[in-house]
């Protein structure tokens, strides 16, 4: 093996959230770090995921919004669909935040090395081979992310079966659409053709949309998407697609047997989870072996299992938290800790999750269900807020929505919070603030909330758990 061409602290493959905030972080701290990226800069969330989703999910909701302005006494004329035009818009803002990386990586003198990064045994440590060139590092963080799961007979072809990835760059709107996962991909791109006229629907195999989410909330959010005409089908499995003339005959049948249906329609996207890019890593190569699903067992450090010193993971392909801001939580941590010598410590009960539908549905915390199963249910009290008690809802008229929150009964101890509700990713972060800081119910309830806003619903709510509700 040749030796390495030079000698660097830090060595992070993969410049997605996880990876590229941990090298900006420790090169900040004064390591000298070199990042790894085979394709792009920002991985799936700034260019196949996270953005281009939410600019779409923006687009088509304002487009949507602006064929029902005459309620308000807001006369328009026709209002028309632009596919190429709301494509390029997507585009232009996925191009911006890519670029910003680049010029963050020059900023701060990280070294962006373009190629597939592999793992290689050097001496008794580890040494990352980029295309024939071996780069030496004191410690390497993998952050390679993951990719959509496909299933027996819906392998991804693009054009006809899709992942998140070719749904998210469709030309023109489907006549019709079938999406195998009703989990936030599956509901947020859902809710993405079907305001653009698309008519679509969602084959989910459990009972229920969101199956991680607070039971009574996920049912609040089906009300809503139910009304933009998509068609759910809880309990169901799809078997498989054939594609005849033009058109994609996907089969599906009960999970719990029966008989079997065929869908015809115009595309079918697969979102029923994503796995860890860990092939051809080399993870072999250093003697480690991942789990039975793929995933690196790391300690509570972060390092790697079984790994020689100095090798780290973080975000998707640990599978904790399978979210961009975890992952950015958790390559911060990583750096802090190499760089300053920190004890690593991520608070992942305190990781909000959002579903940027709408309304959104955002949470933090335990759901209800979970907080029954460790506490019992008169250990737990819960407080409710409808949003048609709300002043600035009812004005914005968005009113069909709520805030849910929940509390140790014992302590008053905060446990969860869960809105829906229009910008609830943005509500979210007081409840999020709220959790780090282990407030009480009575902390949220005597907090001061702006008035006419949507964030009193919040207060409203954990009033509401000792029954001290004003406006309801």
């Amino acid at each position: 093996m040749a030796k390495p061409d030079q000698s660097l602290d830090l060595i992070v493959i993969g410049a997605g959230p996880g990876g590229y905030v941990a090298a900006i972080k420790a090169a900040q701290l004064g390591l000298k770090v070199a990042c790894v990226e085979k394709a792009y800069l920002g991985g799936t969330c700034l260019n196949v995921g996270c953005i281009p989703s939410k600019a779409l999910l923006d687009s088509s909701e304002r487009y949507a919004s602006a064929q029902h302005l005459a309620v308000r006494g807001i006369t328009v004329g026709d209002v028309k669909l632009d596919m190429t035009k709301m494509m390029g818009f997507k585009q232009s803002v996925v191009n911006k935040m890519t670029g910003g990386i680049g010029f963050l990586f020059k900023k701060n003198k990280v070294t962006h090395l373009e190629g597939h990064g592999k793992l290689v045994k050097q001496g008794d440590g580890v040494a990352v081979d980029v295309g024939g060139k071996v780069y030496g590092a004191t410690n390497v963080l993998i952050a390679t992310g993951s990719t959509p799961v496909e299933l027996p007979g819906l392998t991804f072809d693009g054009k006809h079966v899709l992942s998140s990835t070719e749904a998210l760059e469709l030309e023109s709107v489907p006549e019709s659409l079938l999406i195998v996962g009703g989990g936030y991909i599956g509901v947020e791109i859902g809710s993405v053709w079907a305001r653009l006229g698309s008519k679509v629907t969602i084959v989910e195999f459990a009972d229920r949309i969101l199956p991680a989410s607070d039971e009574e909330m996920a049912k609040g959010l089906l009300k809503h998407l139910k009304k933009l005409g998509i068609e759910f089908h809880f309990g169901h499995v799809a078997k498989g697609a054939k594609v005849q003339k033009g058109k994609v005959g996907v089969v599906v049948e009960p999970k719990d047997g029966g008989d079997s249906k065929t869908f015809a329609v115009d595309k079918v996207m697969v979102a029923v989870g994503r796995k860890p890019n860990t092939d051809k890593l080399g993870l072999d190569a250093i003697g480690v072996e991942t789990d039975k699903r793929g995933f690196i067992e790391v300690n509570d450090d972060f390092s790697v299992k079984n790994a020689p010193k100095g090798v780290y993971a973080i975000g998707d392909v640990i599978g904790k938290i399978m979210l961009a801001h975890n992952a950015e939580q958790e390559g911060k941590t990583v750096a802090e800790m190499l760089a300053k010598g920190t004890k690593p410590h991520v608070n992942y009960p305190a990781c909000p999750a959002v579903v940027y539908t709408h309304p959104e549905l955002a949470s933090v915390g335990m759901t209800e269900a979970e907080a029954v199963e460790k506490f019992g249910k008169d250990g737990i009290k819960v407080g409710k807020f409808p949003l048609a008690a709300n002043g600035r809802a009812v004005g914005m008229g968005e009113a069909d929505g709520s805030v849910k929150v929940i509390g140790d009964k014992k302590t008053d101890r905060l446990l969860g919070v869960h809105i829906l509700s229009p910008h609830a990713s943005d509500m979210i972060g007081e409840a999020t603030v709220a959790m780090e800081f282990a407030s009480s119910l009575e902390d949220v309830a005597r907090s001061y909330h702006a008035h006419p806003t949507l964030p009193e619903a919040i207060k409203e709510a954990a009033m509401a758990a000792d029954k001290k509700a004003i406006h309801i």
